[in-house]
């Protein structure tokens, strides 16, 4: 079934059955794989695959049999951003109207990458430029490798670093020295400077990347999800409040997450010394 399809339905679904044409997708597990796959180009965006990761990140948030999501690039990079011929070109020529459709666009899958509510781990890889860097920066972790390459180079081709939330998500990640630094220069981040500066979560081998990513998918997956859902978005909502307004939306998010048949797993399996199995209601 097509995306719109589902989301026209406006029911909770099962996506392990989706089929998306312009990206990879598949469901291991209760995890979902999200794989950029045009590896003769090192994974660039299109207009149409911006579309679909938008709308399949929307999705998710009405699909029971994924708790957690998984994104990495094919070919040993995770993506070169934009396309040059099949996006920047053409941007060229449009008014601006039309280029200013395009540009929230873009700014939505950052949106609904925020706003699904399973927690999104990135694996990275090579270069991880421009889109592809933000999309990085609006996942949840990341595990990156020592050769990788970030750079947010919208500088370079006569931007401002402003893109899809730049300016507001990357000085959270590393602060507002380093964020400007990347954001003014274009210059790319190594994977070890990138792990140092706190972009990274961790690094790994890249022949142990994929399988790393997955597996703490997996772990995250196998934990409340209703909790996890709750977290991500008092991260999120949270930057906007005080320290009170934050500690009284925290209190109430907490006794809702009491209310679920989790906690209590959780509490009887610890009575019992076993481990609790979380089915995420």
């Amino acid at each position: 079934m097509s995306i719109s399809a589902h989301l026209a339905s406006g029911n909770r679904r099962d996506a392990a059955g989706l089929s998306l044409q312009h990206v990879g997708w598949s469901v291991q597990g209760a995890v979902g794989v999200v794989t950029l796959n045009r590896p003769e180009r090192k994974n660039p965006l299109t207009f149409d695959s911006y579309a679909e990761l938008r709308d399949l990140f929307r999705l998710l948030a009405h699909a029971d049999d994924v708790r957690a999501v998984m994104v990495q690039g094919s070919g040993g990079n995770f993506c070169s951003g934009g396309d040059v011929h099949e996006i920047i070109g053409p941007l060229t020529q449009m008014t601006m109207p039309d280029l200013l459709t395009f540009t929230r666009m873009t700014g939505d899958l950052v949106k609904a990458m925020r706003a699904c509510p399973q927690p999104i781990v990135a694996a990275i890889d090579g270069v991880c430029a421009g889109a592809g860097a933000i999309i990085a920066m609006a996942s949840d972790l990341r595990v990156g490798t020592s050769r990788s390459k970030v750079a947010f180079l919208f500088s370079r081709v006569g931007l401002a670093g402003c893109d899809m939330g730049a300016c507001s998500v990357l000085p959270r990640l590393i602060g507002q020295g380093r964020a400007s630094e990347l954001l003014y220069t274009g210059r790319a981040m190594g994977g070890d400077e990138a792990l140092a500066w706190g972009f990274y979560n961790r690094i790994v081998p890249p022949e142990e990347l994929s399988a790393n990513a997955l597996g703490w998918a997996g772990e995250i997956a196998a934990g409340p999800s209703f909790g996890h859902a709750m977290t991500k978005r008092m991260l999120h909502q949270e930057w906007a409040m005080g320290v009170d307004e934050a500690i009284e939306s925290e209190a109430q998010a907490q006794a809702i997450c009491m209310m679920t048949q989790d906690f209590h797993r959780a509490y009887h399996a610890f009575a019992a010394k076993t481990q609790p199995a979380f089915e995420g209601d």
